[in-house]
């Protein structure tokens, strides 16, 4: 039940008949037939309405969707009154407190938009459905739970510079043949020798036919195994410009994965913590990558735990036993380097070629660099020995033979691709 302002009105109203005929007799009888219409209001107010909904999207982090509600009087009265579909703060939703005023048998739709400020799946709790009765006195309100929930995907902002690394790699892949040898090539084309070719390139049965010396040509292999493996931990929930760096760091998986994908390599992805929290392997067609790859990314949050790196090296070893680039998106954090990450990596250097990509803080970077007052002082002092810390740990890994890039969140995606192509041009791997 809900009163409305008419009752409030009502009720003041009685304040004229206590100034014409002042007695508490005159105050109880008015209230009285205040409450007797308020009951006959909500007697009235018997109508039904029925609510139907159309799916609402998935939606990209930073762009809006919207679903249709749909209403129907179903009983013989009028039916009055206000809708209001409970999202989630987070949800965005506007245009979810909706007023009708339906006849019997007649029906009404309105539109809901959803604009999530977060990434993850954004709920509706319930429905609060308010019918009035004739008089506007009162209303009978009812909560129907609903079962309705948006997914919303990572942002994806580096996709912007998907073109033109794209390019780059045509140009690696397809529109030149490079002349390479040893591990990471496959066999292009012959052509004739010429000053300043590698002498171990040539092809002495095609010298011994043509009776010239005839060289082979080579270009970077296709089908090459990708790991990546995304640190769910504690370090990740950290937020750098005001965003989780786990979603920076899904941002740079999002765009290796699209340009990999379009190499012909087999990319294979695993997030996880203390335990395995998702995982992708074994799909061949890029458009069903990408779909599983995002959606699966959506539903991960940080867990408030720290890493177990034994069981991601476990994982990476199980995902690939043929040599693979292993890219490992993680936090330099000097404590988790030195106790958990460090112990492990041998194994993995020894078998596959590792790329430690980390989500640096521009604000550290700033605040070592601001000498105001004394205060900034003592923040830049701290801010320096941050950053001491982690060229340290960044220095740790290198020695272990890994790559490390520490880069700001919004060129860590075009770094990581770009040592990518390097190493597609150089067929380092």
């Amino acid at each position: 039940m809900a009163i409305t302002g008419r009752t409030v009105g009502l009720v003041l109203l009685g304040v004229v008949a206590v100034l014409l005929w002042p007695s508490f007799a005159t105050v109880g009888w008015w209230l009285l037939a205040v409450a007797l219409l308020v009951v006959v209001d909500l007697l009235l107010a018997r109508a039904r309405v029925d609510v139907s909904r159309t799916d609402p999207p998935q939606i990209r982090l930073g762009e809006s969707g919207s679903y249709v509600v749909t209403l129907r009087n179903v009983s013989g009265r009028r039916a009055r009154g206000m809708i209001r579909e409970a999202w989630q703060p987070s949800a965005g939703a506007t245009g979810e407190r909706h007023p009708f005023d339906l006849p019997p048998g007649e029906g009404e739709r309105f539109t809901v938009t959803l604009t999530p400020t977060r990434r993850g799946d954004r709920r509706a709790d319930h429905c609060a459905l308010r019918i009035r009765g004739p008089l506007g006195l009162a209303a009978r309100q009812r909560s129907v739970p609903m079962t309705l929930s948006v997914r919303c995907l990572p942002a994806f902002p580096s996709r912007r510079v998907l073109p033109s690394k794209l390019r780059q790699l045509r140009e690696i892949d397809g529109n030149s043949a490079v002349q390479l040898r040893g591990q990471g090539t496959e066999f292009d084309s012959l052509r004739d020798y010429v000053d300043g070719d590698d002498v171990r390139s040539i092809d002495w049965r095609a010298t011994a036919r043509r009776q010239h010396p005839v060289v082979r040509t080579w270009r970077p292999e296709r089908d090459r195994r990708v790991v990546i493996v995304l640190d769910t931990s504690r370090t990740s929930a950290s937020r750098v410009l005001d965003t989780p760096r786990l979603d920076h760091s899904m941002d740079a998986a999002l765009l290796l994965t699209a340009l990999a994908s379009r190499a012909g390599d087999r990319i294979s992805i695993a997030l996880g913590d203390q335990q395995v929290r998702a995982r992708i392997t074994g799909v061949s067609d890029r458009a069903a990558l990408m779909h599983e790859t995002v959606t699966t990314m959506a539903g991960i949050e940080p867990a408030l735990v720290e890493a177990n790196w034994s069981r991601l090296a476990g994982t990476v070893q199980q995902l690939s036993r043929t040599r693979a680039l292993v890219v490992l998106l993680t936090a330099l954090e000097p404590a988790v380097v030195r106790e958990s990450l460090l112990p492990v990596l041998p194994v993995l250097t020894a078998h596959h070629r590792v790329v430690v990509a980390a989500v640096g803080d521009p604000g550290v970077a700033a605040m070592a660099t601001d000498r105001g007052d004394a205060k900034a002082v003592y923040d830049a002092a701290a801010a320096e020995r941050t950053q001491q810390l982690r060229r340290a740990a960044a220095e740790s890994l290198q020695r272990a033979g890994a790559t490390v890039l520490d880069e700001a969140p919004g060129v860590l995606p075009v770094a990581l691709v770009d040592h990518y192509l390097q190493l597609k041009r150089a067929g380092l791997w």
